[in-house]
């Protein structure tokens, strides 16, 4: 007859660690770690100027990556990044950040390969701002006064409407007088030079060229024989960049609500807090691991901020839902046991699929660049966290709560009922 061998487990499922037991000790370091977390935002905002390194997605400004080849081969070519920060810094770009990058392309034979770029970041939003984009738009308005010229920034366009054309030429002799080069019009001349029947208007723009192309121009200046490519640039505005970044928190405040509801509608009341003081625990402690690591905080982080707060309360409901199980299997136990049975019980299971997701993770943090790495590193911090305060602090709030507000009525209840039962078993 043949045997089935046993599931092999990462924690026998015999395993009686203490955890309830030592609740105050865990109860000490989650307080402390929380206390170092926040103290080390205000560190970051004293020494820094910020309390987290945000990228231009939550500050605004401008990102621009650049690629570097031989104008003779076309062959990829590292730069000197500190050559590159003096000649921007020159050209009068002031808070700009350089770093390298990663970025991978197909060569000649079509396999790719790894090539070092340079990162340029700037508090700058687009090619043209505040005042002097006033005083351009004032310029142009006066310079074609006679074309009742109106118009209106968009971006890095200045939209115009006016009676009669002004033609691309007379455009670019306009822009370089402001010290600005402009997009040609190319294959939109056409619609550009053609009259509106309905309003007899001309309607058409200018494009003022941005930094990418400025960065661009100074560069190929400073390093001969060398052709600068623009390999990806992004820009938010700092209006924008705020609104994300309080609709980021906010996020994070709607999920903590919809869930705190979800528990105490699927168990009980006494449920409830104990995972909403897990979930806020692993947030705190992920922004305290970017606060001390200075690692730049982006959507992408709040993307994986969220999904930490997701696969913690997953692994939460795991063991409340053991904790209702063994309450109502074991009734002459304490509930205090009875956690530490059910914690016992689903030790393996949640130690093996959070060592499945962190090492999924870890992978996508060593190989992954940019963004990936940005995610996996929040996700690597989350896992550990969710697991700690899964076990550690979720489950002996739900104790204390239902120690000091329920007086343990419902235990004392059930034990009263089998005591009960048992005398009447015994008498007959």
């Amino acid at each position: 007859m043949a045997t089935h061998k046993p599931f092999r487990e990462l924690v026998n499922s015999g395993s009686n660690f203490e955890f309830v037991g030592r609740a105050r000790l865990w109860a000490t370091v989650s307080v402390l770690l929380i206390i170092g977390s926040i103290a080390m935002l205000f560190v970051n905002n004293a020494v820094r100027g910020s309390y987290l390194n945000w990228t231009i997605d939550f500050k605004g400004g401008t990102e621009v990556i650049l690629g570097f080849r031989s104008a003779d081969t076309g062959a990829p070519i590292d730069v000197d990044s500190a050559r590159v920060r003096q000649t921007l810094d020159q050209a009068g770009f002031n808070g700009i950040a350089i770093s390298e990058y990663l970025f991978n392309e197909e060569d000649d034979s079509g396999e790719a390969r790894e090539v070092t770029g340079i990162m340029v970041r700037t508090p700058t939003f687009g090619a043209v701002e505040g005042a002097e984009s006033d005083a351009i738009a004032k310029a142009f308005m006066e310079r074609f006064s006679e074309r009742e010229a109106r118009v209106l920034w968009s971006g890095n366009r200045l939209m115009v409407r006016a009676s009669q054309l002004v033609t691309e030429e007379e455009g670019k002799a306009f822009f370089e007088s402001q010290g600005k080069e402009i997009k040609d019009w190319g294959d939109e001349a056409a619609s550009m030079t053609t009259l509106n029947e309905a309003n007899q208007e001309y309607n058409f723009y200018f494009e003022v060229l941005g930094l990418e192309r400025q960065f661009i121009t100074e560069l190929e200046a400073e390093f001969e024989g060398i052709d600068v490519s623009l390999i990806q640039s992004y820009a938010v505005g700092a209006r924008a960049g705020a609104e994300l970044r309080e609709d980021g928190i906010k996020s994070l405040f709607y999920a903590v609500a919809l869930i705190m509801l979800y528990l105490a509608f699927r168990f009980d009341v006494r449920y409830a807090p104990g995972a909403v003081a897990a979930l806020l625990h692993d947030a705190m402690l992920v922004v305290g691991v970017f606060a001390v690591g200075w690692v730049e905080v982006s959507l992408t982080s709040v993307a994986a901020l969220l999904t930490v707060i997701g696969y913690s309360v997953n692994d939460t409901v795991v063991i409340f839902d053991r904790i209702r199980e063994n309450v109502d299997r074991l009734k002459d136990k304490k509930l205090a046991r009875v956690i530490n049975i059910s914690l016992n019980e689903t030790m393996s299971r949640t130690l093996l699929t959070s060592l499945t997701l962190f090492v999924v993770t870890l992978m996508m943090n060593v190989f992954g660049t940019g963004e990936v790495r940005n995610f996996a590193f929040a996700m690597n911090v989350g896992v550990i966290v969710g697991v700690y305060s899964s076990i550690f602090v979720a489950a002996p709030i739900m104790l204390a709560i239902d120690t000091k507000y329920y007086g343990g009525r419902a235990r004392a209840k059930a034990s009263k009922k089998t005591s009960a039962k048992s005398d009447s078993k015994s008498s007959k």
